[in-house]
């Protein structure tokens, strides 16, 4: 069989499209939302080659008009999961020995059906069943995983490219091995190439995967294991199951083949697999990976050198795109006195500005958030503010979930640097600000950098060098991804790759070799040319 050492296309990042009025996408996004609005799915498990429907089904519906039935999908019992973990090890004898270029070429063809003719149908499932507006939809679920499709090729080549060096006579060499047994992949509502990365990374590294998306994300999880079949992914090498979460967590987790996890989601279910991790872990052939993206309060610091309009933009963008709802979303400020006046008049004109509605109109800004259980925690966080002598709501402080989950873009200005909106994560369009002393700069850092228990991602503001200089340091581990003069938000794959530490994660940093570099296990291979043959060292001469 002819062979060669290949060269991967050069990654180049996905230019986001404007979806302009009159422009050939945004006509295509709109045609295809309609028609998946007006129709309905049947998704499946899919579990090898089967696409397994149990008749124990929960309805799908967009959080912004949750009256409305878009579909259905189907859950699995303890039996079927325990066929999930089996059928990915069968798959396992081909895929971990396929040659790289053909995994290579399978991820490489997803990244170019999504970027073609699979860019409005992913989009528009986006916007209907996590309710993103067209321009989130558009870096999310085209974009981001395009370029984590095709960097994470790129990364692969890197990593196989890797070798020890060696000495006269001998050839050293390392294997990047796929882990011994299947990965457990849990993926969160809010990203779409979050839900396609966790798995597909996994599985370009050799692995194969028991996939569990979340169930206010399966609508467009069925659209991206219909990409991977189309780019000729072998049945097996992602299996994708819904179900009791749970029951299902527990029983892979309770296998002795479990070789990993790859994870985003909230800190406490991360604590809780970890526990169980480390209760099984005499029953596990390898110790396994544990790789994670957990909860964030993510910053937001002025100096008072700042420019307070840079300031404001990055808080209303910052904080309120997509609802708040994302791990890197801006949830807490800290602005100087000096700033104050001004910051607050454009915060306030910006997110009254806002409108708020169906994803279908474009003009909106903001949409519904993602279940009632959300919802209500908002509410309740709202109206505790507003009962509150420590804080004041400045603008929006409305919600009506009559026909969809709608929370107004709430702004809370409090007096106590530690009140509860400022450490406690609620994933949701709420932003608390905390004004302090101008000559008191220094300090406040200190409590940016106390107040919460999450080191995901933070922002300063500054024209001052020095002062930068002297934040970046106070703050060195105070959030994985770091900006300055930047909103908190908008990692892009090759350039920002995403993650933080403390109770927010691993750290493992999606879209990176750092990340790929987990799912393999080396193995060092020396190779003698002329053995010797004598037992004797020269200092054993007489």
């Amino acid at each position: 069989m002819p062979k060669g050492i290949y060269s991967v296309p050069t990654a180049i990042n996905e230019v986001v499209k404007s979806y302009a009025p009159g422009s050939p996408e945004r006509e295509s996004v709109l045609k295809t939302y309609k028609e998946l609005y007006n129709s309905t799915v049947d998704i499946p498990l899919f579990i090898g080659d089967e696409e397994i429907k149990t008749g124990n089904t929960k309805r799908l519906f967009p959080p912004f008009d949750h009256q409305h039935t878009i579909g259905q999908y189907h859950e699995a019992d303890k039996a079927l999961v325990e066929k999930a973990i089996s059928t990915a090890l069968e798959a396992r004898e081909k895929w971990a020995t396929m040659p790289w270029e053909h995994r290579a070429a399978i991820f490489l063809k997803a990244a170019e059906l999504l970027a073609g003719p699979y860019r409005a149908k992913i989009n528009a499932a986006t916007m209907l069943a996590q309710g993103k507006t067209v321009h989130q939809a558009e870096i999310d679920a085209a974009c981001e995983f395009i370029d984590f499709l095709r960097f994470n090729v790129q990364f692969m080549t890197e990593i196989y490219a890797q070798q020890p060096v060696s000495s006269e006579g001998i050839w050293n060499r390392l294997e990047h091995r796929p882990l011994e047994g299947f990965v457990y992949a849990v993926t969160p509502f809010n990203f779409t190439a979050i839900a396609g990365n966790l798995p597909s990374c996994v599985a370009l590294m050799g692995n194969v995967v028991v996939w569990k998306p979340s169930a206010t994300q399966v609508y467009s999880a069925n659209v991206i294991m219909e990409v991977f079949q189309k780019a000729g992914l072998p049945k097996g090498v992602i299996n994708m199951i819904n179900g009791n979460s749970a029951m299902i967590t527990d029983t892979l987790l309770d296998s002795p083949d479990f070789a990993g996890i790859h994870f985003t989601g909230s800190t406490g279910v991360f604590n809780s697999m970890w526990a169980k991790i480390g209760q099984n872990i005499n029953k596990y052939k390898t110790y396994p990976r544990i790789v994670g993206e957990t909860g964030g309060k993510d910053f937001v610091w002025a100096h008072p050198s700042s420019n307070p309009i840079e300031v404001a933009t990055a808080l209303t963008r910052g904080s309120f795109e997509y609802q708040g709802q994302k791990c890197s979303a801006a949830s807490r400020a800290y602005i100087p006195a000096s700033l104050w006046d001004a910051v607050k008049e454009r915060v306030v004109a910006d997110v009254k500005s806002f409108k708020m509605g169906s994803p279908e109109d474009t003009s909106n800004y903001v949409s519904a958030v993602i279940t009632e259980g959300s919802f209500d925690k908002l509410a309740k966080a709202i109206e505790d503010a507003k009962a509150s002598n420590e804080a004041e709501v400045i603008v929006g402080g409305g919600y009506d979930k009559s026909k969809g989950w709608f929370i107004e873009p709430t702004v809370i200005v409090t007096t106590n640097p530690k009140y509860d909106t400022m450490a406690t994560e609620l994933f949701g369009p709420v932003l608390t600000i905390y004004v302090y002393e101008d000559a008191k700069w220094e300090e406040s850092l200190k409590l940016v950098d106390e107040t919460s228990i999450y080191a995901l991602t933070g922002a300063i503001f500054s024209q001052d060098r020095y002062a930068i200089d002297f934040a970046a340091k106070a703050l060195v581990n105070a959030a994985g991804n770091f900006y300055i003069n930047d909103k908190p938000t908008g990692a892009v794959v090759g350039q920002q790759p995403f993650g933080g530490a403390r109770a927010s994660g691993t750290n493992d940093k999606a879209g990176s070799i750092l990340n790929l570099l987990r799912w393999v296990s080396p193995r060092t291979i020396k190779e003698t040319f002329i053995p010797a043959t004598d037992y004797r060292y020269p200092f054993l001469g007489e």
